[in-house]
């Protein structure tokens, strides 16, 4: 049996009649996986959510970092050229508040983005016991987002495959990820967008650092090991502070992840931790350390298959005449 085999989906419930949405039941090649596909009409354009009434205050301080978001979001993408014209963005959403605001901040660069491209949304069900199944439906059709729910029975292979107190990310997430870059391709995507910001890149780099031996973080933009996936990150530049301030201005129906939320011993939650009191020590640390995943200078680390150490020679002009010194005692 494949490791990813599919049990029988659940049926889906028909999204609420006053949104005026078409909806059928299609039939993925994942394994036989059932999806759901919500296509909004053509007329229905796509806005931001609403935000809950706010004070004077308030005000000021959600359209200063609604900006400093939009902004931030805009420059990555547009340094790394992640969305271009007539693209086809699937936007993962896991029902956590990175990708929450992540969905959001892109239908409002859309709007006034100089090149024209397609948002769809894209959650997988990994059928962990308890997940509020109708939370993202109900939310992403109210939004007026065209979207797809894939479900695949990942926690089960995970629960079974992991002993017990040991860390689930790196099997969940391998699951996850070939669940979607499979399900992209059959939708015809040509990027993929993950909710990764600034502080994800900075831990993950240090993760690789004491864990793997390797200088290595996530880029802003990947082109998949199979080559038939591009992955985007918008947010590479956001602070995580910064979104969960968003996310509770915004009041996101966050959706916590059972599986492996309360590891309290995984080793990001430590290196979090880690960074979170040299920033409280050292302000700016954090970034600081980012900017430097994005001004790396090869000739002054140790990997020879990044710069040639062999080939280093002196250059010196040997038609030059330099005088003897000579020293005088006084």
């Amino acid at each position: 049996m494949p490791l990813l085999s599919q049990q029988d989906a659940r049926p889906h419930e028909a999204p609420p009649k006053d949104l005026g949405c078409n909806v059928k039941l299609t039939t993925s090649v994942l394994d036989a996986s059932n999806l759901k596909h919500v296509k909004c009409p053509s007329n229905q354009a796509l806005t931001a959510t609403t935000v809950r009434e706010l004070s004077r205050k308030e005000k000021l301080e959600f359209n200063k970092l609604q900006k400093r978001l939009r902004r931030n979001a805009g420059k990555a993408i547009a340094d790394y050229t992640m969305i271009e014209q007539g693209d086809k963005v699937m936007v993962c959403v896991s029902g956590g508040k990175d990708s929450y605001a992540m969905l959001d901040v892109l239908i409002s660069l859309r709007q006034s983005a100089p090149v024209d491209f397609e948002l769809i949304a894209v959650n997988l069900d990994q059928k962990q016991p308890g997940f509020p199944e109708e939370v993202l439906p109900g939310y992403l059709s109210d939004l007026g987002v065209p979207y797809y729910i894939l479900e695949k029975d990942t926690y089960s292979i995970v629960k079974e495959l992991v002993p017990e107190g040991k860390t689930t990310c790196g099997l969940c997430s391998r699951l996850r990820r070939g669940s979607l870059y499979g399900f992209a391709q059959e939708i015809g995507v040509t990027k993929i967008a993950l909710g990764h910001h600034r502080d994800d890149i900075v831990e993950t780099l240090f993760l690789n650092m004491f864990f793997n031996g390797k200088l290595k973080a996530m880029p802003p933009k990947l082109l998949s090991d199979d080559k038939q996936n591009v992955v985007i990150r918008p947010l590479a530049y956001c602070k995580e502070q910064d979104l969960q301030t968003y996310a509770k201005f915004r009041e996101f129906p966050i959706i916590p992840c059972n599986l492996c939320g309360s590891q309290a011993h995984l080793q990001r939650v430590q290196v979090k931790q880690m960074l979170a009191q040299w920033e409280k020590e050292y302000p700016g640390r954090t970034e600081s350390i980012f900017r430097s995943v994005c001004n790396v200078s090869p000739s002054q680390l140790g990997d020879s298959s990044l710069f040639n150490f062999s080939d280093l020679r002196v250059e010196r002009d040997t038609s030059l005449h330099v005088p003897a010194i000579q020293v005088v005692n006084l």
